[in-house]
């Protein structure tokens, strides 16, 4: 169980941005007293020393089931991962040959969209039903599967390019997806990935949703990866690198003005509010999420 404190979270922002400013060598005399005092400042307050945290059992809700009531809004604007995500997926498939095209876990569909729009023949393949239905909505005309990225409905060589985005932290067997996608790849085809990068689990920690079977508030079920794992899953697989990067979270102008009132009951970004330098300090360019091109060994077919 996780016992999830807001407390407990503020002061751990506290905590990395002492820590990120004594690597950088951004943090001077005047930063660190500032935090230090803000320390005590939010431990002698009583509406969070007061305040009860949460109790959630881990692994306890799947994607699925969180995507069921994220698939209305998913495509709200605002949501910074995709903001910083998309364009340079976008850059990338802009450079690849027209072709056959699978996304997969493509969602409401936006990458399958641009692969459209590009000229690709796109299959489009999610677990969740409630975000193909948002699909099928905005694209009638594409071949939309339900299934799970450990077993692709693909033959073999089937497509030219593979994209999974924002996914693969939700997959217990990052190995297994990738050998799916080796398979139906053709020679020479190219995958392109982005996923949360690992930073995120833990400045950002994931937050406590609906209760599970046992009545408590459950935590989603991720699998944040060091790079070194997507490496491990691909090189053997006769993947070849052809580009990595790794976005970061743009530098905002923070205004401390006042922390909101009531506070959140439970652990919420929101917090992030009673803390605005120390939140600057601490995820302000960071990287939010991880984007790599690789290429399959071989000549492509004809």
């Amino acid at each position: 169980m996780t016992y999830l404190s807001p407390l407990g979270y503020l002061l751990g922002i506290e905590g990395v941005a002492l820590l990120r400013g004594l690597r950088e060598g951004s943090a001077d005399q005047a930063f660190v007293e500032t935090r230090i005092a803000e320390i005590r400042t939010l431990l002698d307050t009583p509406a969070l020393t007061h305040a009860e945290g949460v109790t959630a059992d881990p692994d306890t809700i799947s994607a699925t089931d969180v995507y069921q009531d994220w698939a209305p809004h998913y495509d709200a604007p605002g949501n910074q991962m995709i903001d910083i995500e998309q364009p340079v997926v976008r850059r990338i498939l802009d450079s690849l040959p027209i072709g056959t095209a699978l996304d997969a876990a493509c969602g409401t569909g936006r990458h399958t969209a641009y692969l459209q729009e590009l000229g690709h023949h796109v299959i489009g393949v999610d677990a969740s039903p409630d975000m193909l239905a948002q699909a099928r909505k905005r694209l009638p005309d594409v071949d939309f599967h339900e299934a799970d990225l450990h077993r692709l409905p693909l033959p073999d060589n089937a497509v030219d390019t593979v994209v999974c985005a924002l996914a693969l932290a939700y997959v217990p067997d990052l190995a297994l997806v990738m050998a799916e996608f080796a398979r139906v790849l053709r020679p020479g085809g190219n995958l392109v990935i982005s996923d949360a990068h690992l930073l995120v689990s833990y400045l950002r920690p994931t937050l406590a949703r609906r209760p599970g079977p046992d009545g408590r508030p459950s935590l989603l079920a991720e699998y944040h990866r060091p790079l070194s794992d997507y490496l491990a899953a691909a090189l053997p697989l006769d993947f070849q690198v052809r580009q990595c990067e790794e976005p970061r979270r743009p530098r905002h102008s923070h205004d401390p003005g006042t922390a909101p009132d009531p506070l959140p009951t439970h652990v919420s970004w929101d917090l992030l509010h009673w803390c605005p330098e120390a939140s600057a300090a601490a995820l302000d360019d960071s990287p939010i999420v991880v984007i790599w091109h690789f290429q399959l060994e071989g000549a492509p077919k004809n």
